[in-house]
């Protein structure tokens, strides 16, 4: 029996006379949207002045792109970009990786926790909800796209993607749910007012290991000792998280992160209003730019789309790609 869904969505959004906006492009762009208004709703607890919280949202947000092409580009398509270094940074063209993100983040995290002077932990903790929220949204662009297909199934509910044999299980579906029920259980473990660090360390370890579980229905290739170089950052994820919360649950009390620290002035920064607007139109620029990526791989953009879009094939924008070497993460 196969099921009787059809992939037939189109994933262009709009053309603009040649530069064409992405649905997956535009989760980026809510997941971002989403960050900022989660920090700013969390900013007297967190002590965060208004201008704190685009600081924050910006560079993650920053480092979410950064983090997810240099990890598409080194371990996903380098037979690619070795050959094509000028199309590092031309994000519209495609190539973005999941992991990637997540290293970006917790690298932007502990940037700003350095300049800013706060705890670590505690502002990775105040990013994890938003995180999983973020990548729920991601893998429902990926479905959108519908470049990333799961194992051939016989199920009912499987989908008969464009450029793939057979129905398939709709893994980024899974991925993606798996990754939206997740924030229930962090913010129930919120609401129990844990150590610094608990709350990243439970969203690295189960966001990890459930995806390890649903990877092994993906259409994957195979690098290293039997298992692509994907699932090796998914187990590295889960010993990474069990090694956290052993680490924090072990070291002596540290006590409130957030009461340790002089606030004295900088409660008086609160209270000032600050020059936001070079923060605002900054934040605004990454929003409007997310919109210009596409699928999550630089492979055949002009001759995958350009079938319902000829302008793609066409355009000096989106030179066409004739091998297909990457992997999909």
């Amino acid at each position: 029996m196969t099921g009787p869904f059809i992939h037939d969505i189109d994933p262009v959004l709009a053309d603009l006379g040649g530069l064409y906006l992405w649905y997956y492009g535009l989760f980026y762009s809510l997941g971002f949207l989403s960050l900022f208004l989660w920090l700013r709703s969390q900013r007297a607890s967190l002590r965060l002045s208004v201008a704190d919280v685009y600081d924050l949202t910006i560079v993650a947000s920053a480092a979410i792109l950064i983090g997810g092409r240099l990890m598409a580009v080194l371990f996903y398509e380098w037979d690619y970009y070795r050959g094509h270094l000028a199309q590092l940074g031309h994000y519209w063209i495609g190539g973005m990786g999941t992991h990637g993100f997540l290293i970006g983040v917790v690298v932007g995290t502990a940037l700003f926790s350095w300049v800013k002077g706060k705890p670590f932990l505690v502002i990775l903790d105040a990013l994890a909800i938003p995180g999983a929220l973020i990548l729920g949204f991601g893998r429902l662009a990926n479905y959108i796209d519908g470049q990333i297909v799961g194992s051939v199934t016989e199920v009912w509910w499987g989908v008969k993607f464009p450029d793939a044999d057979g129905y398939r299980h709709p893994v980024v579906l899974y991925d993606g749910l798996k990754n939206l029920l997740l924030i229930v259980p962090l913010l129930l473990i919120r609401r129990t007012g844990p150590p610094p660090g608990v709350l990243a360390a439970n969203f690295i370890l189960w966001y990890g290991f459930f995806r390890l579980l649903i990877d092994f229905l993906r259409d994957y290739r195979a690098d290293l000792l039997g298992l692509p170089s994907g699932q090796w950052f998914n187990i590295s994820m889960v010993v990474i998280g069990i090694g956290m919360l052993a680490w924090i649950y072990r070291r002596p009390s540290p006590g409130d992160a957030m009461q340790d620290i002089d606030w004295s002035s900088y409660d008086a920064l609160l209270a000032r209003p600050a020059s936001l607007f070079l923060r605002r139109l900054l934040l605004l620029s990454i929003l409007l730019f997310s919109l210009a990526i596409p699928s999550d791989r630089t492979q055949d953009v002009p001759v995958v789309y350009g079938k319902r879009h000829p302008g793609l094939e066409h355009s000096a924008l989106y030179p066409p790609v004739s091998i297909r070497t990457s992997q999909q993460p």
